[in-house]
């Protein structure tokens, strides 16, 4: 009995213990972190840009293969050749046996050639193919830039939403203690006779009520907070907490600057401007497939039908050439009509998406600064609306412990300001996000 009830306690400790490391280890995956982290963080640990620098890296790698094509071409062959005859003796049709040849049973040769080319004019096309691998790399780089301000972005969302929570749960901890000092209030006027129990069921419903928010809130924070563990690549049961928040100065911003900036400064418009110069290297680069080329080459041929790898003397030829060669393709002059046809009308496609993106950043930026002006009057009406809830709330207060007020009447009072108190901390995080989503839309969130 005695060896059961030791077992037990080891058992128990070893409980204690395990809980006790467990809690520890809980507590160390509780972190603060500030925007600027947050948005580092995210930078460095996210695939989406790691995938873009693939990119990037995949398009520098066909321009240096562009690169490539401008040096000279060689090439190299070494064949050796083994024949067996099968007649001994060989004649020219219509001559006589006695001028024959007598041929040898078997012949055996080697053969080498070496060649070196050189292109050196082709109607500019090798230049034209190096602007057009340079802008597809330009333009990989500029996709890569925006990749980046969405991930900045959604770090930057996921970030508010997680301070809208946190907020929202320290004015539910707040509301919770005032109804708790009503409800013992109540109850004591009830031990005295003064209000009814329907009064105190009131409170004690309110309580409930505020409580379901709190486990609403709750919800949401792990729902946000696991998101931006996965953004941020931390450790999906990492705690975050905001640190250091501070709203954005929103002042003094004019609306036609703003849009000026964003057709300045937005990837996308620059990528149609890329594209639109690329859209004209192409028509170039079919035009100059009507030119002629030139061309130079050097080859050097290594006879040896001594059927030795190291010939004797004066048994092996090695003769060298060099020549020049211009070609022309003339059914070029008729086949690349359409083709330039069609390069142009590329082009014009690129011009016309080009002006599309432009009206669409302008009503962009239009909705962000007109949402960012409604985040600030929000903000005032709410805090005007608090001062007026609180002072709702004290005097119905006083009312109702003189016995004037009905407990509904104090009820409706502190739930007013309870909903005044979550909502002027809402838009607090929403006039921050507001500001961060017109610098997105201005091409200025990094």
């Amino acid at each position: 009995m005695q060896n059961k009830l030791l077992g037990y306690a080891r058992v128990t400790i070893t409980a204690l213990l395990l809980l006790s490391l467990s809690e520890v280890s809980f507590a160390q995956t509780k972190r603060a972190i500030t925007i600027t982290e947050a948005i580092e963080l995210g930078k460095q640990n996210s695939k989406q840009l790691k995938l873009s620098q693939s990119r990037i890296d995949e398009a520098v790698s066909r321009y240096n293969q562009t690169l490539d094509e401008a040096l000279p071409k060689a090439s190299a062959s070494y064949t050796y050749s083994h024949a067996n005859f099968l007649s001994s003796r060989f004649a020219l049709p219509g001559t006589a046996d006695s001028n024959a040849f007598d041929l040898p049973s078997k012949a055996d040769a080697f053969i080498g050639t070496v060649s070196v080319q050189e292109l050196i004019f082709a109607g500019n096309k090798l230049r034209y193919a190096k602007q057009s691998t340079n802008l597809l790399t330009e333009i990989a780089k500029l996709g890569a830039t925006q990749e980046e301000d969405n991930v900045v972005y959604a770090v930057i969302n996921s970030y508010y939403n997680l301070y809208k929570v946190q907020q929202s749960e320290q004015v539910v901890v707040q509301n919770l203690k005032s109804i708790d000092q009503q409800l013992k209030q109540a109850q004591q006027f009830f031990s005295q006779g003064l209000v009814t129990k329907n009064d105190v069921l009131r409170f004690q419903l309110q309580h409930n009520t505020i409580e379901l928010t709190g486990v609403d809130l709750e919800t949401n924070k792990k729902i946000v907070n696991y998101n931006l563990d996965i953004l941020l690549g931390l450790p999906e049961n990492t705690e975050l907490e905001v640190s250091e928040f501070k709203t954005p100065s929103s002042s003094d911003l004019i609306l036609t600057s703003l849009i000026d900036t964003a057709i300045a400064s937005r990837e996308e418009i620059k990528e149609y401007e890329l594209r639109n110069t690329l859209a004209e290297t192409n028509i170039k680069t079919i035009k100059a497939d009507l030119s002629p080329t030139l061309s130079a080459a050097a080859n050097l041929y290594y006879i040896n039908p001594s059927g030795k790898f190291i010939p004797p003397a004066n048994t092996f030829l090695a003769p060298v050439s060099i020549g020049a060669t211009v070609a022309w393709n003339i059914d070029r002059l008729w086949t690349n009509k359409n083709k330039i046809s069609e390069a142009r009308i590329q082009k014009v496609e690129v011009e016309n998406t080009r002006n599309i993106t432009i009206d669409l950043v302008k009503t962009e930026v239009n909705r962000d600064y007109q949402n960012l002006t409604r985040s600030l009057s929000r903000i005032s009406i709410l805090q005007n609306s608090i001062e007026q809830a609180s002072e709702n709330d004290r005097i119905l207060e006083s009312k109702y412990r003189n016995n004037i007020a009905s407990v509904t009447d104090r009820i409706d009072a502190q739930t007013q300001l309870f909903q005044s108190q979550i909502n002027l901390e809402l838009a607090k995080a929403d006039e921050g996000l507001a500001w961060y989503t017109l610098q997105k839309s201005t091409g200025l969130i990094k």
